[in-house]
């Protein structure tokens, strides 16, 4: 990863989950039906669930504020810097479909909303949001998905052929980046969130830390 960021501290590596480890990740399950996009599109807007082939995870009530102003922040940098640019960025709530093959939309079983995503190829976006993976992707990490983000939809990011995936800790003020090395993710790097970090697979993004840091909360 090119980085103007200077507290690189940390590299490992994915340790795959195990089958246990994948049905005990937090967020609940609608139940044990297998669904595809042409239900999702039957449900209410009362409840919102994400799907992962064909399973719907229900997603957690309004983000606290911490969380907002983090993922808000990233968007409003990256939106301005890709203005009149192909590139595009989007911030939740958006549906991205990810289909495994070519099949028709009413039958894709993967359904997720992206905290942050940049899609630079505009064949990808219609009506309905995103088909297709986004060229990168931002989570913030909360205590209910936090697990659920890092291996699950890690897994699920890596398969689809996102390029670059950032997850943020606003707790720990700490940032996970991993990138795709041919089709698998190469070892996670883990920064400080301090300065100003650029995004690989879109150097044009540099996103700048210090201010947004100093305003999130410190109670915990």
């Amino acid at each position: 990863m090119s980085s103007r960021n200077p507290n690189a501290i940390l590299s490992g590596k994915h340790i795959p989950l195990t089958a246990q480890e994948d049905t005990d990740m937090g967020l609940a399950l609608k139940d044990s039906q297998y669904y595809c996009y042409g239900d999702y599109l039957t449900w209410t807007d009362d409840s919102r669930y994400e799907l992962i082939d064909g399973q719907a995870y229900a997603m957690c009530p309004a983000p606290d504020l911490a969380h907002q102003d983090v993922a808000g922040e990233i968007y409003r940098q990256a939106a301005n810097i890709l203005a009149g640019k192909p590139c595009r960025a989007f911030i939740a709530p958006v549906d991205v479909r990810l289909p495994k093959h070519n099949e028709a939309d009413q039958h894709i079983d993967t359904v997720v909303q992206p905290d942050v995503l940049v899609v630079c190829d505009s064949g990808k976006l219609d009506r309905r949001g995103v088909r297709g993976a986004p060229d990168w992707v931002v989570e913030v990490l909360s205590p209910a998905t936090a697990s659920h983000d890092q291996i699950r939809k890690r897994a699920l990011y890596e398969r689809s052929g996102v390029k670059e995936y950032w997850l943020i800790h606003p707790i720990d003020h700490l940032l996970t980046v991993y990138r795709l090395d041919g089709a698998e993710y190469g070892k996670p790097a883990l920064y400080e969130l301090r300065g100003e970090t650029q995004v690989s697979v879109l150097p044009d993004i540099v996103i700048h830390w210090d201010e947004l840091v100093s305003r999130l909360p410190t109670d915990y």
